[in-house]
């Protein structure tokens, strides 16, 4: 057993690629990753699990087809399974992601920003 803690700001300086999630920890079949997020994601679902977005730094508008969400530093929000979305932010804005392993960032909505899955930081 590891007894370091886990350390937001270290992580985020290891990388600085939008929309390119990586891995700090996992929880039974869950991860914990970290997202630095700026401008339009694609519009996308994940038909088999519920996503948690936790905003750490910054502004995190989470669009739907009837409304949207918006989270500042300190909130979060969780999307039910199915429900399509697109996350935006409108400057660079660090999030956590809490999600089954394995799930693919854009859903079934391959497109540029699709990330390598399982990649730790």
């Amino acid at each position: 057993m590891n007894f370091s803690a886990i350390n937001f700001k270290d992580k985020f300086s290891k990388f600085s690629e939008h929309w390119s999630p990586r891995v700090v920890a996992e929880m039974n079949d869950y991860q914990f990753k970290l997202v630095k997020v700026e401008g339009e994601f694609v519009w996308h679902d994940h038909p088999d699990t519920d996503e948690v977005f936790i905003v750490l730094d910054g502004i995190l508008n989470i669009e739907f087809r009837e409304g949207v969400v918006t989270l500042n530093s300190g909130e979060m929000f969780v999307i039910p399974k199915g429900v399509e979305h697109r996350p935006v932010a409108k400057s660079e804005c660090k999030i956590m992601i809490v999600e089954p392993k394995g799930v693919v960032n854009t859903g079934d909505s391959a497109s540029e920003l699709t990330a390598d899955n399982d990649v730790w930081v």
